[in-house]
């Protein structure tokens, strides 16, 4: 679509209220209460808002620096009725608070989420305790699609995955990969064993296996569902005594373990289409 047809609004005022959306991006207490009322996230940079798009989300605005306007205008052109504001790199980085690198920002209406329910009929699911770091939920949930699970469950505490952090780190594998939030972190692990999910915890602990011994001994079409503690602690011990095996990636060098992130990158490859050999025990 030309970009001649395209209605364009300019603002020269980093407190115009038509930008509020953007305003103060790095702040998370400010974005969770925007969030939570005006029930928005932020997509940040062309492939993300792409994808965000693609999978379903109306657009509410767009925040876009002249640089990206022609390699956006056919799915500008697409929502004819939403605003485009048009900024400069600086006036940019002045509205949201921090440089904004790949100048393209696109504000995005929420829908209705999915349950934990919903999610119980898939083979493979990375679940998420309390892991609060965004980057981390927004690199987890980018390994899991990448290496070909098929979903991911939070627990309440967990950070949101819409987050504009998040949503950045994942590449937009928030939009591809289907996850929901956990109603009872309490019965989480006891609902995933009677879906018929086999449960592995990732943690450090006496009884824990070699997570390579582990994923030459599973199956083809076994469900499994990997389980992953906070950042500092790990996971809690109610759900490492409910998860069927615990499982250790062997490190060398006296490194005793990865960030969560890392974790789940290798647990997802070692246990996933990739690194499975396909014979049963158990």
């Amino acid at each position: 679509m030309s970009t001649s047809a395209l209605t364009l609004i300019t603002i020269t005022d980093p407190h115009d209220d038509r930008v509020a959306d953007y305003v103060r991006l790095r702040d998370v207490s400010l974005r969770r209460s925007l969030e939570a009322e005006h029930g928005l996230f932020i997509a940040e940079g062309e492939k993300v808002i792409r994808r965000a798009l693609e999978a379903g989300y109306p657009p509410r605005s767009f925040l876009l620096a002249p640089r990206w306007i022609d390699s956006l205008s056919d799915v500008l052109g697409q929502h004819p009725g939403v605003p485009i504001y048009v900024v400069t790199e600086q006036m940019a980085e002045e509205i949201t608070g921090f440089h904004v690198h790949r100048g393209a920002l696109g504000s995005m209406r929420r829908q209705s989420g999915r349950a934990m329910a919903d999610l119980l009929g898939l083979q493979r699911l990375v679940v998420c305790e309390d892991i609060v770091d965004h980057t981390n939920v927004g690199a987890i949930l980018r390994s899991a699609a990448g290496m070909g699970w098929d979903g991911c469950l939070l627990a309440p505490r967990a950070a949101d995955p819409l987050y504009r952090r998040a949503v950045k780190v994942s590449m937009g594998a928030v939009f591809s990969l289907p996850w929901a939030r956990i109603e009872s972190w309490a019965d989480a692990v006891p609902t995933l064993r009677d879906a018929g999910y086999l449960t592995l915890a990732m943690a450090l602990s006496d009884d824990s296996r070699p997570l390579p011994d582990v994923a030459r001994g599973l199956a083809a079409d076994r469900k499994v569902a990997i389980l992953l503690g906070t950042e500092g602690g790990g996971l809690s011990r109610r759900w490492m005594e409910q998860a069927d095996i615990v499982v250790r990636i062997p490190m060398g060098h006296g490194i005793d373990s990865l960030n969560v992130a890392a974790a789940s990158a290798v647990a997802c490859y070692a246990l996933g289409p990739a690194g499975r050999s396909g014979v049963a025990v158990g």
